[in-house]
């Protein structure tokens, strides 16, 4: 699209009357046609990295603003409570645990994955009660997402196995030991994909890769038009690849 053509939509958006482009990548499998609802829980835990859930979330918002019908609750498994992040922020967690009222579930990162003896992902793994919501909670129909490390409470709820994915560079020997298919680069050295999507699993990489998550995620239900009205706000442009296994 000409940056000219942007720009229009993006005024257009402005007053309320953007029109969703019937982007074909809507009908392919796993995916319903521009404009439905999409209902996103976000989980949030002790020792959260702050950038994995707070880049997916304004991205999300600001396609709401749009007129992207997306409803975003921040949920906790151990039900309404306040979490500490990983750079001691407190985010005060309303939305209770309800998985069934959710078409996606975003499932951000915090540490390596294996430190356990302090919060984040490793701890939760071990405490196992994360992971053994997330398994109850799978159903048809229910994306399961993952922003950095959030991969691997993923994978400690079975949903990785056998499937494309990835996840922090530091954490893919991890994740590959929990049975997801880990999708690399070509050749030594080289990271692979930002986003992996298969269907009713999307993983990311590395902390900033949840930007490149929500606006795959935005461009693949609402069309390319509203993700790139999406990136002009954020003054964002998307990088590296999305991995598409169908």
């Amino acid at each position: 699209m000409k940056r000219r053509h942007l720009i229009q939509a993006t005024a257009a958006a402005a007053a309320g009357a953007v029109a969703l482009s019937d982007d074909a990548s809507a009908q392919t499998a796993g995916r319903t046609a521009p404009g439905g609802r999409r209902r996103v829980h976000v989980v949030l835990f002790d020792g959260v990295e702050e950038l994995d859930f707070a880049a997916p979330l304004q991205s999300l918002g600001i396609a709401g603003r749009f007129g992207a019908p997306i409803e975003i609750t921040q949920v906790a498994v151990d039900g309404p409570r306040t979490v500490r992040g990983s750079h001691g922020t407190e985010i005060k967690v309303d939305g209770a645990w309800a998985p069934a009222t959710a078409d996606m579930i975003l499932v951000p990162g915090g540490g390596t994955g294996r430190d356990a003896d302090k919060p984040g992902v490793a701890a939760e793994i071990r405490r196992g009660t994360i992971p053994a919501a997330l398994g109850a909670a799978r159903r048809p129909g229910l994306v399961m997402a993952s922003v950095c490390t959030g991969a691997l409470l993923l994978g400690a709820a079975g949903l990785v196995r056998g499937r494309p994915c990835t996840t922090h560079h530091g954490a893919k020997e991890l994740l590959a030991e929990q049975g997801g298919k880990v999708i690399n680069g070509p050749g030594p050295g080289m990271l692979g994909p930002r986003v992996v999507d298969d269907g009713d699993l999307l993983t990311s990489a590395g902390i900033t890769s949840g930007l490149e998550l929500a606006l795959w995620f935005v461009e693949r239900t609402y069309g390319s038009e509203m993700s790139m009205n999406v990136e002009m706000v954020l003054e964002y442009e998307r990088r590296g690849l999305v991995y598409r296994s169908r």
